[in-house]
């Protein structure tokens, strides 16, 4: 497989380590290097200001990679709040008539088509509500809400990655991309409906694939292998057709 980036962002209040262990899954033989990317506000990069809104995070995200994008074929993958950066992201990209990625991974978001059958506003939600819920979620450590010195530090940038993930695009219209995406979502994940991930279907002129893990709202944390597969799988048989083409 020729050298191909896969770019990965992080659910709300995740840092770039989330996908430290993705890298001994993707075998120097595949040519995939794995590339986390860090948001403001978090790990390397604690103490920049958080976002203003998903406008601001992602044309930071952009000028990030986009010396990247332009020698080097890639691929993106996003959890929850994640999905919507690179949805919004690969959106910019192809707007600006720059190279595509060769595929998207979307995990654990919906299509942003589709209203959530469950529509909640968490980033508004007062301290002990906002807590319940998120920790209701699976994913984020309770020591982070109990230490009163890492809930003042961590509380601010989680709220406002929720927010972020709340912005709104069901009234805008669909401009489905050109290569093939593929959506991974958890069996027991009680925020996403099967109408919002069939939604993804709309969003390519390609093939849209569906897959289902064990778990709720993280499950990819305990899926990494399967998930990976799926990717080197995708990645392979998009090299194959372009080959027997």
């Amino acid at each position: 497989m020729e050298h191909t980036k896969l770019f990965c962002f992080p659910y709300a209040g995740g840092s770039a380590t989330i996908y430290n262990a993705w890298k001994a899954y993707f075998s120097a033989h595949t040519g995939i290097e794995v590339i986390p990317i860090e948001l403001a506000g978090r790990g390397k990069r604690t103490g920049q200001p958080f976002y203003s809104d998903l406008e601001d995070a992602v044309e930071d995200i952009y000028q990030e990679i986009k010396d990247d994008i332009m020698d080097t074929p890639y691929t993106f993958f996003g959890h929850s709040l994640g999905g919507l950066l690179t949805y919004e992201l690969a959106q910019k990209i192809k707007q600006l008539d720059l190279p595509q990625p060769l595929h998207i991974f979307f995990s654990g978001r919906g299509a942003p088509n589709i209203k959530s059958e469950k529509d909640k506003t968490y980033h508004l939600m007062d301290d002990d509500e906002f807590k319940q819920e998120v920790l209701g979620l699976g994913g984020t450590p309770r020591e982070l809400f109990e230490h009163p010195e890492l809930r003042e530090l961590f509380l601010p940038l989680l709220r406002n990655d929720f927010k972020l993930s709340e912005t709104k695009l069901t009234g805008r219209e669909v401009n489905p991309f050109d290569c093939n995406i593929t959506i991974f979502s958890g069996k027991g994940d009680s925020k996403i409906s099967a109408e919002q991930l069939n939604g993804w279907r709309l969003h390519t002129n390609g093939t849209c694939s569906v897959h289902y893990f064990n778990g709720g709202h993280f499950f990819l944390h305990n899926e990494i292998s399967g998930i990976t597969k799926l990717i080197i799988g995708a990645l392979k048989d998009r090299e194959k057709s372009l080959i027997i083409v």
